[in-house]
């Protein structure tokens, strides 16, 4: 995973396509090398022109993630964030499908067994939600913890895996 520059900067143009999904409509926008760098769960456009074949690759894996075909993603990611949000989105990526970890798991995953809060922002900023599996990360006490797309998409993102946590 690179950083990238944000996607409403004039220097570098950013493509994006539509995927549906139980969720509604997804947006996935790729940079001009076609690496992924936001993933929006409320269907919001951003400027750039549409592109289906540079968003093809992104399309088609979610597409079958959410058909229960797919469990882990083979994507060129561009996610822009400081280092920080960046060594956790990076820990995120080793939760397997269908197993959660808590907040302070991340911490301590990263070094720093005290930044759950921390933590907990970093996954409130991931660019790319399903792909950085943010959603499997839980509050310590076993409760579903907070979602950036409300606990409502997190808990059917959970349930599309297996597992079933109460709201």
């Amino acid at each position: 995973m690179t950083a990238a520059r944000r996607c409403d900067t004039a220097e570098e143009p950013y493509y994006w396509e539509l995927v549906p999904s139980p969720l509604g409509a997804i947006i996935v926008m790729v940079d001009a090398d076609a690496r992924l760098t936001e993933i929006r769960l409320d269907g919001e456009q951003r400027s750039g022109p549409r592109d289906a074949r540079r968003c093809a690759a992104a399309c088609a894996q979610l597409a079958e993630y959410f058909a229960g075909k797919r469990r882990d993603f083979d994507l060129a990611l561009a996610p822009h964030g400081t280092p920080f949000q960046q060594r956790v989105w990076q820990a995120l990526l080793a939760i397997p499908f269908g197993v959660v970890r808590t907040y302070g798991d991340v911490a301590r995953d990263i070094g720093q067994p005290l930044a759950m809060r921390a933590v907990g922002q970093a996954n409130g900023r991931n660019p790319l939600p399903i792909v950085i599996p943010c959603h499997r990360v839980i509050a310590g006490d076993g409760t579903i913890g907070g979602f950036s797309s409300g606990l409502h998409v997190k808990h059917r993102l959970l349930a599309l895996e297996g597992i079933e946590l109460k709201l």
